[in-house]
């Protein structure tokens, strides 16, 4: 499972400018994800990808090895710096929490913020 979840940051990251990178990235969630935005949900992945790149040019994952925990999650660290559609430079960090089905899809990402207003205009 680890390499999963290891492979969905470097394709995040690869995404924004191959096509297949974006295609192996979806494949890795059910149709029906749950995303979890700093305690903003919403269902399916692809909606947030192109609104993620709709308001970022660039961006680069950093993370620690995922560790699964006592309620079958698997929960990481992660730094991340990006470039924002509008020019400006970010450097954000946090925890990302998957659960993953019998099919070895991600079925449910939590994305927790250390700034709890980071993803404020994705959940409009």
């Amino acid at each position: 499972m680890t390499t999963l979840l290891n492979n969905y940051f470097r394709l995040f990251d690869a995404s924004r400018t191959d096509a297949r990178a974006m295609e192996d990235l979806l494949s890795l969630f059910t149709s029906d994800a749950e995303i979890v935005l700093n305690g903003t949900s919403r269902r399916g992945f692809e909606g947030f990808m192109k609104a993620f790149y709709e308001y970022n040019m660039d961006v680069k994952h950093m993370w620690d090895g995922w560790v699964l925990q006592p309620d079958g999650s698997y929960q990481t660290n992660w730094a991340v710096c990006g470039q924002a559609a509008d020019g400006t430079v970010y450097a954000k960090t946090g925890i990302d929490i998957a659960r993953v089905n019998d099919e070895g899809q991600i079925m449910y990402l939590e994305n927790v913020q250390d700034d709890k207003d980071a993803f404020s205009k994705y959940n409009q």
